[in-house]
């Protein structure tokens, strides 16, 4: 028998075969389907703009003092939470609703794994947990002592056997501006290691592990037109949405195991009968996880500062067997907190935490929680490899989430574009600001020569779909043809071809412009669209790229359908015999080369016309066109109608030798490069090239083979 069932079945029977009835205050729900938001928040949402001269960070609306003691062996974690929420709303409040989010790994029936059957291979949930099932036991919930009655509902209309949004009626209202106490006693159990969070052998990630309150949005934030809860199931490719707070935790474990956690260590660990109580806190966050075990290598632990900044200690967690991480690790995550700093806005807390997953246990790693990531692992790691380059990505990507998801706290569940999205493109831009290139190679092809690179954009082009796109970015999290991927990859190469046009200098003006007025808060796309139109001034620009790529997914197809260029000769006619042209020409031919003895081909007496035809199979987007002639000139004519198809056309003392539209490559999102160009003449200078590399290399493999 399931070791929760007894305790949960009189309430999963009462409540979770049949629909909840709707809370008697009247406050709805955020619709099943709600996505990008179009409307941009009133000023003052969530208590308007943080200007740093207010007393806290953030407009903290909940606290969450917890005590939570790991058995290891059960792999089980008992919790006692006291969670301090306040009603911002100008209604009273008579129930509030909880994220249970371990409940999600409870059994095949959750929302988590009925979408997962639906859409095998997700890298969201790989692993198989092998019947080592999680899930919250929720044991006491109590308001003023009076016992909070408690009920499974389904925001999502998703299968009544999933039991991760739970609703509170509470005993007393909660007045306009008041505020209330929810003591709540709860047993988590851990599953296998899966979607981030769970235990393999003595490595435990704890994540996803309380009873977590929802966000009641007002109106004006996020385009609620009256008081609402934005709570979503734990659906397979969503991740999390919650208002700031205040987070003090203090984390019992067996004596010998080594812990990490969201925000500052309180102190010393305390020790008493074999057991060790380490103390956390953190103001001004939204999450907060943890991590033990008792195999962690000795932590590395390095410091960093920078302007506006307090000294940051970063530590990092690793298991023996992926040592060779550690270092490169720690220098990564020291160079992104430099450049995230400088180009979005100081960092502003004092801890970074990346750990490192033990080997098995690969489905933790590439997460993050407020101050506290986990990343890949490598057992060797050196320059120039898939490794190494793997590595510096995802500590980047990961710590890069401590802006777009921390700080700026968007809505996981609805918008995953503002933070897996943006936080690609930025870590791709500080991959391409600094010069790295993604490698594709082993220590051992590197030893033989073989380390070819190429701009990480380039890797964000190829993986994304541009033939035939399903999914705007700013779709939801859940309602997805083509998965999650395309969140990532579309928006990055979105992003990167919209700074093409506009600048890097206006973007990056935008942005830190996005980061001041919204970090703390919580944006919606809508507000992303309003900043960049606002600072870059590029108004049309912003609402066009927004409406047909954001809120839309057109495909982008222009191409070069024909391009030819006619030597205009002389025309026999009434009083010119065919023959008599022909000698002219030959004449006037012959006099041009004793004159201009070294004058390329295609150049002469005569003007050729160059037609070139360019055809648009999709959005239309502002081109240009480059026409290189014989003589070594060059025209340019810009395509900025929406038309299907335009000619140009030149006439000039030069035959033309190639046509290339998108010269300066602004429109990655195109669906093939490949189309173009054209030249005059066949080139087969490319596939001969990479033909005879690969030659090459499989020529001294097969070398390397014969010798062994």
């Amino acid at each position: 028998m399931h070791p929760h069932f007894t305790v949960m079945a009189v309430a999963l029977l009462l409540a979770g075969t049949v629909r909840a009835a709707p809370a008697s205050d009247g406050i709805a729900l955020a619709a099943p389907d709600a996505a990008a938001v179009r409307v941009p928040s009133s000023p003052d949402a969530w208590g308007g703009q943080r200007t740093g001269r207010e007393p806290t960070l953030s407009d903290r609306v909940v606290r969450y003092d917890i005590a939570a003691t790991l058995d290891p062996h059960k792999h089980t974690v008992a919790g006692r939470e006291r969670l301090t929420w306040r009603n911002r709303s100008k209604v009273a409040v008579r129930s509030v609703y909880l994220h249970l989010y371990m409940n999600a790994f409870e059994s095949a029936g959750s929302t988590f794994f009925t979408e997962r059957r639906a859409r095998d291979g997700s890298p969201r949930a790989g692993t198989d947990i092998k019947d080592a099932w999680g899930h919250i036991d929720l044991r006491r919930v109590a308001q003023a002592g009076a016992t909070v009655p408690w009920t499974f509902v389904h925001p999502d209309d998703g299968p009544a056997t999933d039991h991760t949004v739970v609703r509170f009626d509470l005993p007393q209202a909660v007045a306009p501006g008041a505020s209330t106490t929810l003591d709540i006693d709860f047993v988590t159990q851990l599953p296998r290691v899966v979607a981030r969070t769970g235990y393999f052998g003595t490595f435990h990630l704890v994540a996803q592990w309380f009873p977590k309150i929802g966000v009641l949005e007002l109106p004006g934030e996020r385009g609620a037109l009256a008081p609402r809860w934005n709570v979503h199931e734990f659906h397979m490719n969503s991740e999390f949405y919650a208002d700031f707070g205040s987070y003090d935790v203090k984390l019992t474990v067996p004596r010998g195991y080594t812990v990490g956690a969201t925000g500052e260590p309180q102190g010393a660990p305390a020790d008493k009968d074999g057991m060790r109580t380490w103390h956390f806190a953190q103001d001004d966050v939204h999450d907060f996880a943890w991590t033990a075990d008792s195999q962690t290598a000795r932590p590395l632990v390095g410091t960093w500062s920078g302007p506006g900044s307090p000294p940051v200690t970063v530590t990092v967690l690793y298991p023996p067997e992926f040592a060779a991480s550690a270092a490169p690790a720690l220098k990564a995550a020291k160079a992104a907190l430099t450049y995230f700093s400088n180009t979005l806005g100081p960092y502003p807390y004092k801890t970074v935490t990346i750990v490192i997953p033990p080997y098995n246990a690969a489905e933790a790693g590439g997460m993050e929680y407020p101050t506290f990531f986990t990343i890949d692992a490598y057992a060797t790691v050196e320059p120039r490899t898939t490794s190494q380059f793997a590595l510096d990505f995802v500590t980047i990507h990961e710590f890069g989430h401590g802006y777009f998801y921390g700080m700026l706290a968007s809505n996981e569940f609805e918008e995953p574009m503002l933070d897996e999205g943006l936080d690609e493109y930025w870590d791709n831009r500080m991959m391409r600001d600094e010069g790295r290139l993604a490698f594709i190679s082993t220590p051992l092809l590197r030893r033989l020569g073989f380390a070819p690179g190429y701009p990480t954009f380039d890797a964000e082009r190829t993986a994304t779909p541009r033939i035939d796109p399903a999914d705007p970015p700013g779709a939801n999290a859940w309602h997805r043809l083509q998965d999650i991927g395309p969140v990532y990859t579309r928006t990055a190469t979105l992003m990167r071809d919209l700074e093409a046009r506009i600048g890097r200098a206006p973007m990056e003006r935008a942005f830190k412009e996005y980061y001041r007025r919204w970090k703390f808060r919580h944006p919606s796309i809508a507000d992303l669209r309003e900043t960049l139109a606002d600072v870059t001034g590029q108004r049309a620009v912003i609402d066009d790229v927004f409406a047909r790529q954001v809120y839309a997914a057109e495909p982008i197809d222009d191409r070069i359908a024909d391009l030819t260029s006619t030597e205009q000769l002389p025309l026999p006619g009434l009083h010119d015999r065919r023959a008599d042209v022909g000698k002219r020409i030959d004449d006037a031919r012959a006099q041009w080369r004793r004159t201009h003895p070294h004058a390329p081909d295609g150049v002469g007496p005569y003007p050729y016309r160059t037609e070139v035809t360019v055809r648009r199979l999709g959005a239309p987007v502002p081109q240009t066109l480059l026409v290189k002639f014989a003589d070594g000139s060059s025209a340019t004519a810009h395509w900025d109608a929406d038309e299907r198809w335009h000619k140009f056309v030149w006439t000039k003392p030069a035959r033309a030798v190639s046509a290339e539209l998108d010269p300066q490559r602004l429109h990655y999102l195109d669906v093939s490069k490949l189309d173009d160009s054209r030249t005059l003449e066949p080139d087969a200078r490319a596939s001969r090239r990479w033909g005879l590399e690969f030659a090459a290399v499989v020529e001294y493999l097969l070398s390397l083979i014969a010798t062994l």
